[in-house]
């Protein structure tokens, strides 16, 4: 039995900050209170004072490339940097090789994390224009979701037939979450684009061919749909500002059916960051505008948008090297998304509060996972301690991620994370992941 209490923490919990101890007993958070005696000599001891104690923030969007595709990451090394960053659980989604279409593919991922994952975890089923018959199979109890790409992205996964779309959204009680962009669009652009420029398309013109009109007529189109059918949808990676309007905050969120998501990187970075960086930010969807940030971060605040994600998706240094028409979009971000958000916290723009209410509380609330995401007695005890005050520089020597490299690179954050409980178990301790793996499956209370 593994007892651990941690003494002079501001434990952050629901929109409070109160100062108090917290006693875990072998997965569970068994009390909270002001103060707490060890229950026996054998209790293990962290003095958190002056440190912030939050739940384990959950991830709803990750690809960690297995399997398939692991020269680029894999589910044991990207759930290391999750749990390095105070992420304790995440949501891999289907489009690895081969892609996660029938429920027997997707139990083979399940097995593999069973055995090496270090973070909690749950995959989605990925929807395709012809496997409807597989995604009601799907069990709602233990799968988070269903995953649709709108616009083609990494993979080959595309779901273009209109009638399709319909079938699926009037046929699963399953949360649908959707990547929205419209494909069309985006190869009208390209194409215009790559008659002026060949395969050589400046970086820079990425968020002119994934366009503002790309995602606004896609997340429309979709929205409607959920509408139509009564669906439950959830948009993954909202980066523009016009599409804001598409949502609302009129009523709280365990009533919503459709809800919105952010990125680390759209908060983070502009268009204007393609000139030092280049393709290291190439995503999909890209990174547009500084206005286009600045109304995403007042959404946030506002409850338009829902929850906070890093829709983390590793590629070699190498593979990002290549021409832009064969350059992959994506970049990894588990390490360094909750300390960076913290770093907005110091400029002004977040209240640690809110922080944790995005990043950890509402995920748990829209895809129903039981017993996570809060400080609660009776919940496991995923839990991240983060130090405010302690700069840190990010450098290749720390970036645990398989492929070696982050955007963040040179970068000095002003807070640590510390320390990472797992189901009750210290699994990263002051720049040191343990070697013991204590991710367990997810599971969702839902009774469709």
């Amino acid at each position: 039995m593994s007892t651990y209490l941690i003494r002079n923490a501001k434990i952050v919990n629901e929109g409070v900050v109160f100062e108090g101890d917290i006693l875990i007993e072998n997965e569970w958070i068994t009390e909270i209170a002001e103060k707490i005696s060890p229950k026996s000599s054998k209790c293990i001891i962290i003095d958190a004072e002056g440190s912030y104690v939050i739940p384990g923030a959950i991830d709803d969007q990750v690809h960690f490339r297995e399997p398939g595709l692991t020269h680029k990451g894999n589910i044991e090394t990207e759930s290391k940097a999750a749990i390095a960053g105070g992420i304790t659980s995440f949501i891999e989604q289907p489009n690895t090789v081969p892609n996660a279409v029938t429920q027997e593919l997707l139990e083979q991922k399940y097995q593999i994390a069973a055995s090496s994952s270090h973070a909690n975890y749950s995959f989605m089923m990925g929807g395709t224009n012809d496997n409807l018959e597989e995604i009601l199979k799907t069990n709602p109890r233990n799968v988070a979701g269903l995953k649709l790409f709108l616009g083609s992205s990494t993979g080959d996964m595309l779901v273009d037939s209109s009638a399709s779309l319909e079938k699926i959204f009037s046929s699963t009680k399953l949360l649908i979450a959707v990547h929205s962009e419209d494909e069309q669009i985006v190869k009208n652009n390209l194409a215009k684009f790559k008659e002026e420029y060949g395969d050589e398309i400046p970086v820079s013109k990425h968020p002119e061919i994934r366009s503002v009109e790309a995602c606004y007529v896609s997340t429309q189109r979709v929205i409607a749909l959920a509408k139509k059918t009564g669906a439950r949808l959830h948009v993954f990676h909202i980066s523009t500002a016009k599409e804001l309007d598409l949502f609302t905050n009129k009523i709280p969120l365990e009533q919503k059916q459709i809800t919105a998501e952010v990125c680390i990187h759209h908060l983070w970075f502009t268009d204007a960051d393609y000139e030092t960086k280049g393709s290291l930010i190439k995503w999909n969807p890209a990174v547009k505008t500084q206005q286009d940030k600045e109304a995403l971060w007042k959404a946030l605040l506002d409850d338009r948008i829902d929850v906070i994600a890093t829709d983390h998706a590793p590629h070699t240094l190498e593979e990002k090297s290549n021409p832009y028409t064969t350059c992959p979009s994506g970049g990894p971000l588990v390490q360094h998304a909750l300390v960076a958000l913290f770093e907005a916290h110091h400029q002004g723009k977040i209240s640690v509060e809110k922080i944790v209410e995005k990043f950890c509380h509402n995920p748990a609330k829209i895809f129903k996972i039981e017993k996570r995401g809060f400080i609660k007695v009776g919940y496991f005890a995923d839990l991240a301690i983060v130090n405010a005050y302690l700069p840190w520089n990010v450098k290749k020597e720390n970036i645990l991620y398989k492929c070696g490299w982050s955007p963040f690179e040179g970068y000095n954050f002003k807070s640590r994370v510390t320390h990472t409980f797992v189901n009750g178990k210290l699994v990263y301790a002051n720049g040191k992941v343990k070697e013991e793996k204590a991710g367990q499956r997810l599971l969702f209370d839902r009774t469709v």
